[in-house]
């Protein structure tokens, strides 16, 4: 009903019915049937963070596709409240896919290089503003503005003790003995699986961006950590051979997975076990070395 009131004030005047979509875990989302056009996707929060949760979205799909040339939903129409796209298909359920995402990852990580760290405004990640302020040092950017931003975020004090937001605080500064010196490049930023789904023909195309220039790991870790389906398991090795990805990869990717277990925690009652997770990781650095 919601969804329904906001398109009809957005003067969205054919829509018929307008069915839940599942997936999305920040947002009230829905498919709208029309009498006099294709259905659309739709979104909209309850109670907006910002006037410009949307308008940013908006730009982060624009950049994925323009910058990266990375397939995304054609955007219908963007206001405060709202957010209209066109309809993607659930994503196939073959290697085949999942062969093509590698390679279309790839390519936006690969070609969209740059000098320098963030974005030229901040975004969202879900219901949490992302901020961007532009660093020249990755391994500062990541620490500040990935990692230890969390820390104030009332659930996210309630999950750690002192002794996990100390050990947070020592690994942050032994980041470039943990992680690689990489480039930054245009990155999704929330790239978990369920944002992967099919254009009408059957090409990867990408939902939900919280878009910045960081490290390709970032997606890549998500991708990795959210339960990718077997068939995606050829992904991770096409996507290292395209990009040259040294073989100890996988060891990173708890440490740079934090950002998004952070950021689920702060968010959300129910963690989905992230809350464990960074625990886990954070254990070394409990205790000085």
């Amino acid at each position: 009903m919601i969804l329904l009131e906001h398109l009809t004030r957005a003067g969205m005047h054919d829509v018929v019915t307008v069915e839940p979509a599942a997936g999305g875990l920040a947002a009230l989302a829905g498919i709208a049937t029309r009498r006099d056009a294709p259905p659309v996707f739709v979104k909209a929060f309850d109670d907006p963070p910002a006037d410009d949760v949307f308008d940013a979205e908006v730009e982060g799909l624009t950049a994925l596709r323009d910058l990266g040339g990375v397939a995304t939903p054609e955007v219908v129409l963007a206001n405060r409240e709202l957010l209209v796209l066109s309809v993607l298909r659930p994503r196939p359920s073959t290697e085949a896919f999942w062969e093509q995402f590698a390679h279309a990852l790839a390519r936006l990580h690969t070609s969209t290089t740059h000098p320098r760290f963030g974005w030229h405004r901040d975004n969202w990640l879900g219901r949490r503003r992302q901020r961007n302020t532009w660093d020249d040092d990755g391994f500062a950017f990541f620490a500040q503005h990935r990692l230890l931003r969390w820390l104030g975020e009332p659930r996210v004090e309630a999950a750690l003790d002192a002794a996990d937001r100390a050990a947070l605080e020592r690994l942050c500064d032994r980041l470039p003995e943990l992680l690689p010196d990489r480039p930054a490049c245009l990155t999704h930023g929330d790239l978990w699986a369920q944002n992967v789904l099919a254009t009408a023909d059957g090409r990867p195309a990408l939902i939900d961006p919280a878009v910045s220039y960081m490290w390709a790991e970032v997606d890549l870790a998500h991708v990795w950590s959210t339960a990718p389906p077997p068939e995606a398991q050829r992904c991770f090795a096409v996507y290292a051979e395209l990009t040259s990805l040294d073989a100890g990869w996988r060891e990173r990717m708890p440490i740079v997975q934090l950002r998004q277990h952070l950021a689920v925690v702060a968010q959300f009652d129910d963690d989905w076990g992230a809350g464990e997770q960074i625990r886990a990781t954070l254990a070394p650095f409990r205790t000085r070395a």
